[in-house]
């Protein structure tokens, strides 16, 4: 009898400990975000990635050249982190639904998955999300506290470094700022003069032209905006119907314990609040960041990326030539010996993004399609090229008789590297010799000449249409 006893007891025992050592294979397994230091996914949310993040650390290294003063400085700054677009605003509130539904599956349904669960701290943290509802449609995309940071951030650091250019005594002859008619620029550009000449500064931006051909010319291109980048035959909409695409949505729903695929919808929404909330509050973390792993987020970033490269970057030609304006302007600044010394402008994604195409930056040699998504080496990453605050800087430098004058182009405080100069330090010369087709161009012809036809034969068509009612009219 006591013999038996003891068997079950160490059958028992046993039993115990295989489930003990489940539980902690799972809990190995299942990735907490909660948990997770590095939080490496947070690199990658593309556009919607926070400024303190991304930013270089090389530039103090860089910007000093031995027998050279730098001496005209050029920016195309774009905002800071924003509120939501009007359609994201609208539907947030269905994430508290979604909410429910998630914490419902993992404590009354059952149905979590066996491995690569939600771990309990990211649960907890999602089952007490909240949408905040003070966040209204008529606030869309305005700059946010952290935005504000953003810019006045980045004026002290180029301050630091390049003080005699930027130095703290405004004057509007050595100064010249503008921005585009949004609040998020205009409360951007106040937080990046506040960051040089303090609160109390009274720096006034050039006006704003009623056509901003130079800082929004994707507004007057009817054919650039007739472009088709995200419909049925394009690449975003091939890998958004693509096997790899269905299996990531499964593997996110199967995650939240639904035992049926969510719609892309519900999580690209989920995606769009983990990264608004991230960059908002860059050292808190976001409960829907929690839902989805690193793996699933370069899914969903490379369907982004290429989404940008068609609609900006090298996928369409005319995305090369549709900033031509503010390329000139910049190689015009820097070429000239009169003041301003420096030049400030503070824009959107268009117009940072068109700009690095114009200049040949991070081009690749195979262009993002659906069926080489596999790739981790792509250069058009906007993770890195645009995030929130995203900024080009050139810095021009006067040198010594025995050298010539030089250059450097900074984007978001990396240095940048061609290979058409030594690195990323080149001769003047050279840069002007390379871009001289941008340098010397009539861009009202340059970029969007087609759009001039439309508008020519619109307004004959409606000429003649006129003319045929006056006629009857007559008669």
């Amino acid at each position: 009898m006591c013999i038996r006893k003891h068997s079950d007891m160490r059958f028992l025992l046993a039993i115990i400990s295989v489930l003990c050592l489940q539980i902690c294979v799972h809990s190995q397994d299942d990735y907490c975000f909660g948990k997770d230091t590095e939080r490496p996914q947070t690199r990658h949310f593309t556009s919607k990635t926070a400024y303190q993040i991304i930013k270089g650390t090389n530039m103090e290294k860089e910007y000093l050249v031995p027998g050279c003063k730098a001496t005209k400085i050029w920016i195309l700054h774009r905002h800071g982190t924003r509120l939501p677009t009007v359609s994201t605003i609208k539907a947030a509130p269905r994430l508290e639904i979604l909410r429910d539904e998630i914490v419902k599956n993992y404590r009354v349904r059952r149905t979590k998955p066996d491995t690569n669960a939600l771990c309990l701290e990211d649960l907890t943290l999602l089952s007490m999300w909240k949408w905040n509802a003070s966040i209204t449609i008529d606030q869309e995309q305005f700059l946010t506290a952290q935005g504000y940071e953003d810019l006045k951030g980045t004026a002290k650091t180029y301050q630091r470094l390049y003080g005699d250019v930027l130095n703290k005594n405004y004057n509007n002859s050595h100064y010249k700022f503008r921005h585009t008619d949004t609040q998020r620029t205009t409360e951007s550009f106040k937080a990046f003069v506040e960051g040089l000449f303090g609160v109390n500064n009274t720096v006034q931006p050039d006006p704003i032209p009623e056509e901003d051909l130079l800082l929004r010319p994707y507004d007057y291109c009817e054919s650039w905006k007739a472009h088709d980048y995200s419909g049925i035959n394009s690449e975003s909409y091939k890998f958004k119907h693509s096997a790899v695409w269905n299996k990531t949505i499964e593997e996110i729903s199967k995650r939240l314990g639904f035992q049926y695929p969510l719609e892309s919808s519900d999580v690209e929404l989920m995606w769009d609040m983990c990264r608004y909330e991230q960059a908002w509050q860059v050292d808190r973390i976001s409960a829907w960041c929690a839902v989805l792993t690193s793996e699933q987020v370069t899914i969903l970033e490379y369907e982004d990326d290429m989404k940008y490269y068609y609609k900006l970057g090298y996928g369409y030609e005319e995305n090369t030539r549709l900033n031509c304006r503010a390329a000139q302007d910049m190689l015009t600044h820097l070429n000239s010996e009169t003041t301003p010394n420096v030049v400030a402008y503070f824009a959107h994604t268009s117009g940072v993004q068109t700009l690095l195409a114009a200049l040949g930056i991070a081009k690749d040699n195979t262009p993002l399609t659906a069926a080489n998504y596999n790739r981790s080496d792509y250069k058009w990453r906007t993770s890195n090229l645009d995030p929130f605050a995203s900024n080009f800087i050139a810095v021009k430098y006067e040198c010594n008789d025995n050298m010539p004058d030089k250059a450097i182009f900074f984007l978001n405080q990396n240095a940048v590297e061609f290979d058409w100069c030594d690195g990323s330090l080149c001769d003047w010369p050279e840069v002007l010799k390379q871009y001289q087709l941008l340098y010397t161009a009539d861009c009202s012809n340059f970029y969007c000449a087609g759009a001039s036809a439309v508008s020519i034969v619109t307004s004959l068509s409606l000429l003649l249409f006129c003319t045929s009612i006056i006629l009857r009219l007559m008669y």
